[in-house]
């Protein structure tokens, strides 16, 4: 693959040495048995380290000559990389605006590229990145390889990740949101509502983020005693089209929910035009909770109800990982952050309508 230097081998003339590996801190923190921001600890002199654990970190990185390489200055490029998914949505915008206030507090630029998924186009961004530099990258709701993990830790630039698709390096800090309290919250809500038959359209079936929605909307039930139903699990990916056709799947069956948690507001929109379509209204005959609580959420007809995420803050707190390091920003030895979540209640969600409220 392509980084600061040509992908192909090393050419090495004779009695030469290859050059060794660039170690990582979460390498190091491995062969340590500590975490990575004691690593970080140790490198920037903090006196919050044992003096057993400082002076076997100091050993590993005299061994791997961590300290040599660190000590030269580190040319900035005034760039920070937002990679995401899909860009087409006001999800990413409030992504962007998060990133983008951060950066402007530094006195950074921000570049976005859209993956769309795809092997090719990430592939394209990280030849891009290994050409002009960065000085900090932050992936949304997307991911790399370990190839491509590695890659990017040798061209020694910081990472964080906003609502992972898998899960991320040991060293690579994370900023999410209470999801699955999120996703009990929205399921929560529909039972107080006194409705018994709720489905759920999920989202991107690889991502943590939807899987804890999932799992929440799942222990909400069990808590009521109500068995999990299979046929009201619908696949999703959080846009609106999946959302749409996942709840015209809902409304065909024999007996329909009376209620949804659409795993994303994208979805929540998609499913209101399902419902409109089949002659029913939202929240009289199927209420429809969403989550993220995106700008348009209040401008839908009706208002909907959802689970407010901190998209924003969740965003900027990343980029100031990424400009300022994770110890500058994050309190005590984790690397992993949660927002928290936080129901919004409008007018898509009513009482179960009497003749459909039966398991």
């Amino acid at each position: 693959m392509p980084g600061r230097r040509s992908s192909s081998a090393t050419t090495v003339t004779s009695g030469a040495a290859a050059p060794a590996a660039r170690v990582t801190i979460a390498e190091i923190a491995r062969e340590a048995g500590v975490s990575a921001p004691t690593v970080s600890k140790v490198l920037n002199g903090h006196d919050q380290v044992a003096p057993e654990t400082r002076a076997r970190v100091e050993e590993l990185l005299r061994r791997h000559n961590y300290l040599r390489r660190r000590a030269r200055p580190k040319k900035t490029v005034g760039l920070i990389d937002l990679v995401i998914r899909e860009v087409d949505s006001l999800w990413a915008g409030e992504v962007l605006q998060g990133v983008q206030g951060a950066a402007a507090d530094h006195g950074t630029e921000v570049v976005m590229t859209a993956t769309h998924g795809t092997a090719a186009q990430t592939l394209r961004w990280l030849d891009n990145v290994s050409k002009r530099g960065s000085d900090g990258i932050i992936l949304a709701v997307t991911d790399l390889t370990p190839a491509q993990h590695k890659q990017v830790n040798s061209m020694d630039i910081p990472l964080a990740v906003v609502d992972p698709v898998g899960s991320p390096d040991a060293g690579v800090p994370m900023v999410g949101a209470t999801n699955w309290q999120g996703g009990m919250a929205a399921t929560q809500h529909l039972l107080d509502l006194g409705h018994r038959r709720i489905g759920i359209l999920q989202g991107l079936e690889e991502a943590l983020c939807a899987r804890a929605r999932l799992d929440g909307y799942r222990a909400a039930l069990e808590g009521a005693g109500i068995a999990v139903d299979p046929a009201l699990q619908q696949p999703g990916d959080f846009y609106y089209t999946t959302g749409y056709s996942g709840m015209r799947n809902l409304l065909a069956l024999p007996k329909p929910p009376t209620a949804v948690f659409a795993s994303s507001d994208l979805m929540a929109l998609g499913a209101y035009e399902a419902i409109r379509q089949a002659g029913l209204r939202v929240a009289t005959d199927v209420s429809i909770v969403g989550f993220d609580d995106v700008p348009n959420a209040a401008w839908a007809s009706p208002p909907l109800t959802t689970v407010h995420q901190p998209l924003r803050e969740m965003a900027a707190l990343a980029a100031r990982i990424v400009l300022q390091g994770a110890e500058a920003v994050l309190p005590g030895p984790t690397l992993r952050m949660e927002l928290a979540t936080q129901l919004v209640v409008r007018e898509s969600t009513g009482a179960a309508p009497g003749g459909r409220s039966a398991t």
